[in-house]
């Protein structure tokens, strides 16, 4: 049975995300996922770390990467974190209207984002970069690829609780969902900062 859309006052509650019981385990139990996630994220990285002066035969991190793309690639996942947060402010207020469009534009931003990555990575193939170059090139498309394929996991999950406002509309039922999407979005630009410091800063310098 679905919770009505309102508390038991008619007023619509300040963290609509938690006001229901259900809502208050999504979050947490999203929270817990997270853990794993950052444990996982955490393990690509060391072993990245180990491997990336083994390049082999195949070019070096200074000789490939492209810094004004990645600092562009970078801003855009900024940007698109400022406008979740927005849309979780119109979630707070239930303005359904700049909660879609907000949502919307993250979308578009995470599809921009992606499509620098692709044209990265095929600069890079183009360079003798392949998968299978180095032990360097593997851990370094394992850690970014495995990234990407989040912010693309992340791009399709928005698009359908969007589907899902303009059929369902705002309620304490789909507002827990909209939320923990917002967290899984930070959380994949959180770890975004680390690969742009790690990976490609360190990558440039040395």
């Amino acid at each position: 049975m679905s919770a009505p859309a309102h508390h038991a006052d008619g007023h619509w509650p300040h963290e609509p995300e938690k006001a229901t019981l259900d809502g208050r385990n999504k979050v947490i139990g999203f929270w817990l996922f997270l853990g794993g996630e950052a444990v996982l994220f955490g393990t690509l990285f060391a072993t990245f770390l180990a491997l990336r002066d083994q390049i082999g035969d195949g070019p070096a991190a200074s000789e490939l990467f492209q810094l004004p793309m990645i600092a562009a690639a970078t801003a855009i996942l900024l940007v698109s974190s400022l406008t979740s947060v927005f849309a979780v402010q119109a979630l707070h207020r239930k303005d359904v209207k700049s909660l879609i469009t907000w949502l919307i534009v993250t979308v578009v931003l995470g599809f921009c984002f992606l499509g620098l990555e692709i044209y990265e990575f095929v600069e890079y193939v183009h360079e003798g970069h392949t998968f299978t170059t180095s032990a360097f090139s593997t851990s370094f498309y394992t850690l970014v690829g495995f990234h990407g394929a989040h912010v693309a996991f992340g791009v399709v999950w928005i698009s359908i609780l969007i589907g899902q406002l303009f059929k369902k509309g705002l309620n304490l039922v789909t507002a827990p969902k909209v939320y923990v999407s917002a967290i899984y979005w930070h959380f994949i630009d959180v770890v975004w900062v680390f690969i742009f410091t790690v990976v490609y800063l360190m990558g440039k310098v040395g």
